[in-house]
């Protein structure tokens, strides 16, 4: 498999109490009802909360970035929209296209452009057909790195990533100076065959992310690290714990190093995020569970890859699929270094950031042909090896500002008794902490908030001067 990955929705818990009728003043305007009913919304809409079921059926759009900003690629450099650092944005891109945004860089930063394509519903895609991101300058010269995403074997459409990058640096890098460069995403084609039938001619729908990170205080290293534990760790054991993956980037559900359990539907793909300091290995083993019916086989059933902070593609792995049990592990990775970005390998130059690492499980849409609807039975090995380690020293904030910032270790859950391992950015720490609050459950936080209620009713119930 290269560069693609899949992706696809569970519902998100997303909605709040409804209050019908007359609204009813229990005490001081209703304040308690207020209190509890804000208690209790906070944690049913919690991000990765654990699922007691998984609902079947048609798997729901990909779920783009709240707030992204609509803009429209120009076919040539000329009017080509300029995309600010930190920000994410919304567009499409048609059969055959090209298009074009602006970048206006410095000379001392990093700037890393994502580009996520995501088929319409009812497409058809063939095994070469995918999404090509490059930077270039006024000259029409490609810059550090681009890369090109495709659907793979599985053949099934579903949201695929390709990203690249203006790198600063000695000897190899290109684009050093200050000033307009362009972002060209374009669709790549697969030549019509009898083996490949073609891929739909409907516009493909486009979400952006451009991430800025600065220079270090001091230049260190300009080679990748030569040694390093490629061992694979044994597969960790114990009874999993549900977690609901998300629907994309941004509502991707949060994990720890532990077991987890989830279901997943064909064409359907979940979005998990793990913290990842500095120093630390990662490791992940997915394994999709038996079938109760049906027959036959598929080459590529199950794609499991891993994305860096910057939504980057590290590796990928798939696994086949007929009826039974089938697992696939990714292959080990070194430890989070930032001179691994000087490696050929994108599987060890992708480990160059701390952070948040995203986690990606697709099921093929043609499963159901075979085993039916599902949802099946899904389990990830979530390992995080290695005490955090220092950092480099940036020379300035990166944009956004928390995408390598990493949270305390405490704040990640994790299972089977472990301690946590694994830290990321500010966002993942407030996320993991309403986990943990989660983790209460709803009926202990309710009886805090109900006596919290039957304290304050008393007091009030009390005359003055007593």
């Amino acid at each position: 498999m290269t560069g693609g990955a899949g992706w696809a929705t569970v519902r998100g818990d997303n909605e709040g109490w409804r209050v019908m009728g007359r609204r009813t003043a229990w005490w001081h305007g209703g304040r308690p009802l207020a209190i509890v009913a804000t208690v209790l919304c906070a944690t049913a809409a919690l991000p990765g909360r654990p699922a007691a079921a998984v609902e079947s059926g048609t798997p729901k759009p990909y779920a783009f970035a709240q707030g992204a900003t609509t803009v429209q690629g120009a076919t040539g450099t000329t009017d080509a929209v300029r995309l600010e650092p930190g920000g994410t944005y919304r567009s499409s891109l048609g059969k055959d296209g090209k298009l074009y945004y602006r970048l206006e860089l410095d000379a001392t930063s990093n700037a890393y452009i994502a580009a996520t394509a995501v088929p319409r519903p009812g497409a058809e895609v063939a095994y070469s057909d995918g999404v090509k991101v490059s930077v270039q300058d006024s000259n029409s010269s490609s810059c550090s790195s681009s890369t090109t995403a495709h659907f793979g074997a599985s053949q099934s459409p579903h949201p695929i990533a390709a990203w690249a990058s203006r790198e600063i640096g000695p000897g190899k890098y290109a684009c050093q100076t200050a000033g307009t460069y362009y972002v060209v995403v374009e669709r790549v084609a697969t030549p019509v065959s009898s083996a490949s039938p073609p891929s739909s001619p409907d516009a493909w729908d486009l979400e952006l992310s451009y991430v800025s990170e600065p220079r270090l205080e001091k230049a260190d290293s300009t080679s990748a690290p030569e040694t390093w534990n490629s061992a694979s760790p044994e597969a960790l054991q114990g009874d999993a714990r549900p977690r609901r993956g998300g629907a994309g980037f941004t509502t991707a559900g949060a994990l720890g190093q532990g077991v987890w359990k989830d279901g997943i539907s064909p064409g359907q793909t979940l979005f998990y995020k793990v913290p990842v300091d500095w120093g630390q290995q990662f490791h992940a083993t997915a394994e999709l569970g038996s079938s109760s019916g049906g027959e036959g086989s598929m080459g590529t059933a199950l794609v499991m890859s891993l994305y860096n902070p910057v939504r980057g593609l590290v590796t990928d792995v798939g696994a086949g699929y007929d009826g039974s049990q089938r697992s696939a592990a990714l292959d080990p990775l070194p430890p989070v270094e930032y001179d691994n970005r000087y490696a050929f390998n994108n599987r060890i130059s992708g480990m160059r950031f701390a952070g948040s690492y995203y986690l990606v499980v697709h099921l093929a849409a043609q499963v159901a042909d075979k085993f039916g609807d599902g949802p099946f039975g899904l389990t990830l090995r979530v390992r995080v090896d290695g005490a955090a380690q220092t950092g480099p020293a940036y020379a300035g904030r990166a944009v956004p500002q928390d995408v390598f910032d990493s949270a305390t270790g405490d704040s990640v859950p994790a299972t089977g008794g472990m301690a946590p391992a694994g830290s990321g950015g500010s966002d993942d720490a407030s996320t993991m902490k309403l986990v943990a609050v989660g983790g209460i459950g709803t009926g202990t936080v309710l009886v805090l908030a109900l006596g919290v209620w039957t304290v304050a009713a008393r007091r009030r119930a009390t005359p003055r001067g007593w």
